[in-house]
């Protein structure tokens, strides 16, 4: 059984060079690779595309890469709660690309999957549509768009094995599993690291075919984006 435990995470990430293009799990701040973040936070690389459904906020997750201008592109669905994102791409500082939702999602499905075009209705007959092929089916208008593919995929899961199989807990999922399946060196933190083969098989969410570098992480702070009480 090939052992794909890696130290931690700065060594994880030792290899990432400037311009790279990163794919980054998570959902706001849900199921997001913290530790993977910190480090290439300190590791200092630069001028990255980023591939990720949002940017965190600004002193959390991605967000922390925003403001230490280590970021070129964002390849995104939603600017959300990070005004230092939004300040970014208004002032031209940041070259974003908008996707919408689904499409982001499936673009990065059909990156992992060798499906090198789909075609989609959502954003037809708006700015989404610009400079993209569209076809009708059916009596409908679908536009074209390509797959989403990484130079590294960066993932956060609950558990995993040496082997790099992998299991993810609730909505901390999101967009992980596909993400894993989509980069040319998949690296997957966990909360919980065991042996191979002490995994239930059938909760298995991502195989171990896909990943390539496992480590434990540590200090994980789960933050909550807005949190609502009653006095």
């Amino acid at each position: 059984m090939i052992n794909k435990v890696i130290e931690n995470a700065d060594n994880a990430v030792a290899d990432i060079p400037d311009g790279a293009t990163l794919m980054l799990g998570g959902f706001g701040l849900c199921g997001i690779p913290e530790n993977c973040i910190a480090a290439l936070l300190k590791k200092g690389v630069r001028n990255l595309t980023c591939i990720s459904n949002n940017a965190g906020v600004d002193d959390f997750g991605i967000g922390l890469l925003l403001k230490q201008r280590q970021v070129k592109k964002m390849i995104s669905s939603y600017v959300g709660e990070n005004e230092e994102f939004e300040r970014q791409l208004l002032s031209g500082e940041l070259e974003v690309e908008l996707i919408p939702q689904g499409t982001l999602a499936e673009r990065i499905r059909a990156g992992g999957a060798g499906i090198p075009a789909f075609f989609t209705p959502a954003g037809y007959g708006t700015e989404v549509a610009q400079g993209k092929e569209s076809r009708e089916f059916h009596g409908k208008m679908y536009l074209m768009e390509t797959w989403l593919k990484a130079d590294f995929a960066i993932v956060k899961a609950w558990k995993g094995d040496t082997a790099g199989n992998l299991i993810y807990k609730g909505t901390a999922r999101n967009f992980n599993p596909m993400m894993a399946t989509a980069g040319k060196i998949t690296i997957a933190e966990v909360e919980e690291l065991v042996p191979a083969g002490q995994l239930d098989p059938n909760a298995i969410h991502t195989p171990g075919v896909f990943v390539h570098r496992i480590f434990q992480g540590q200090h994980y702070e789960k933050r909550i984006e807005q949190r609502t009480v009653r006095r």
